[in-house]
């Protein structure tokens, strides 16, 4: 049973969804504030989050933007907000879809099996044996990066990004190509969001050598070369 993190103040939406999804054989946990939410994905394993994003005491872009500090569990924003430059500041915060109100409950639930499908699909496509390039080791199966031995603190999302970036070392991958494998949006989107990871895992791993190439107007390489 996939298990649903709904943090979302509306009670006539929540008990809403509460009925529909637990029929659709999901288990839900339901919080009114993004506290509570917070506290259940700390103490819960969620499969999946539905996420308002205008919350009665944390904006939903700050919980978004904590969740994805410590994983990369997919996460929907449900909102009135659709204009979009809103959509573009979910996708910024690390959501990974955006369904606007009202919305049909049918749409819900195939975005759900659309994304954690899409999620187990990347997980079973990771390699099981340790992976070295340059100085840096990664071990997937225990999600841990070594840069000379000494344990690298990466995020869940930015893993995801080094991941299929060795799985394409020597190529070229562009920024729309990123976004829809490690993120998931398959339509375009006007957002830096590839851009300031890449930078974050530059920082990370070493920021005066080059183990990320930017090949400019086109996207970014890894190089497995590097000294």
């Amino acid at each position: 049973m996939q298990r649903i993190l709904l943090v979302e103040d509306e009670t006539g939406l929540v008990e809403f969804l509460r009925i529909e999804l637990e029929l659709q054989g999901y288990h839900l946990y339901v919080a009114t504030t993004g506290a509570a939410g917070l506290r259940i994905f700390e103490e819960h394993s969620v499969d999946l989050i539905l996420l308002d994003r205008m919350l009665p005491d944390i904006n939903g872009l700050e919980v978004c933007r904590k969740i994805r500090e410590k994983s990369d569990v997919p996460v929907i924003f449900l909102t009135a907000r659709g204009a979009v430059e809103d959509r573009v500041q979910g996708l910024d915060s690390g959501a990974d879809d955006y369904l606007i109100k009202p919305f049909a409950i049918e749409e819900l639930i195939a975005r759900i099996r659309a994304l954690t499908r899409r999620k187990e699909k990347f997980l079973a496509s990771e390699p099981t044996g340790n992976i070295q390039f340059a100085d840096v080791v990664i071990d997937p199966l225990r999600r841990k990066v070594y840069k000379d031995g000494q344990l690298v603190e990466l995020t869940a999302r930015e893993l995801d990004l080094l991941l299929f970036l060795w799985e394409r070392r020597g190529a070229v991958i562009s920024r729309s190509e990123l976004l829809k494998q490690v993120w998931g949006f398959e339509t375009p989107v006007d957002t830096n969001v590839v851009d300031v990871y890449i930078g974050y895992v530059r920082q990370k791993l070493d920021p005066d050598k080059l183990y990320i190439r930017t090949v400019r107007g086109l996207g970014y390489m890894l190089r497995s070369d590097t000294p």
